[in-house]
């Protein structure tokens, strides 16, 4: 039985990626249905893993990483309406933000990490605005912003807790997002497609993956100083 539980467990992991990896290589962009179909599946199925590694304790952590893969699955459905799919995952940034914080481990060199995401954040909300505005966009540039500062704070916040699949998922979730939003407003960048959502479904799986780990405090974690 519990060999059967652990085949069923690490089977989670390969279908994600293969879904994920059908979406970005295989699946042709008509008809669009399928095409958003395919788009959501691998969240659907990060949500499900997520919901299984924690079926044994779900505490405050656990319910708002699973509100925020909630969140950010119906960014992917509705992002066709920029708005409406950046506010879901601005929502979802949010209950990240709030489950990191939530876990907060101090140490003056995660404190110090808030410096360069600051200055990442300002040079990127700097160029977003210049391009909005050049593209006669104005309207965004409100929404933009402050969808930047929140997901800047967000990957700190994730610095902060010492869970290394937090991190990693957080800044990975940064890249991701910014290389669409340079790739949507300033300028082309090559394979993007592939390159945004290679570091999103990465990204997703690792913050579910956090939910595994117990805080760093508990842990002893190596970043602590």
């Amino acid at each position: 039985m519990e060999r059967s539980a652990l085949i069923k467990s690490s089977a989670w992991p390969a279908l994600i990626a293969l879904t994920g990896l059908l979406y970005i290589f295989v699946i042709p962009p008509e008809p669009e249905a399928v095409k958003l179909l395919f788009k959501v599946l691998p969240m659907a199925l990060i949500i499900a893993y997520a919901y299984r590694l924690s079926s044994g304790s779900r505490k405050r952590y656990h319910w708002l990483v699973l509100a925020g893969l909630i969140f950010c699955a119906i960014g992917d459905g509705t992002l066709r309406w920029f708005v409406v799919g950046l506010s879901a995952f601005l929502v979802g940034h949010l209950f990240y933000l709030s489950a990191f914080l939530g876990r907060w481990r101090f140490s003056k060199l995660r404190l110090a990490a808030a410096l360069p995401i600051a200055v990442f954040a300002c040079i990127m909300g700097s160029r977003l605005v210049q391009a909005l505005n050049a593209d006669g966009q104005s309207g965004l540039i409100v929404p933009v912003i402050a969808y930047v500062a929140v997901i800047s704070t967000m990957g700190w916040s994730a610095i902060m807790t010492g869970s290394r699949t937090a991190i990693a998922g957080s800044l990975l979730f940064m890249a991701s997002d910014s290389i669409l939003s340079w790739n949507m407003f300033v300028a082309d960048i090559p394979y993007s497609g592939p390159l945004i959502m290679l570091t999103y479904y990465s990204a997703q799986f690792l913050i579910a993956g956090s939910l595994r780990e117990k805080p760093a405090a508990a842990a002893g974690a190596s970043l602590s100083t």
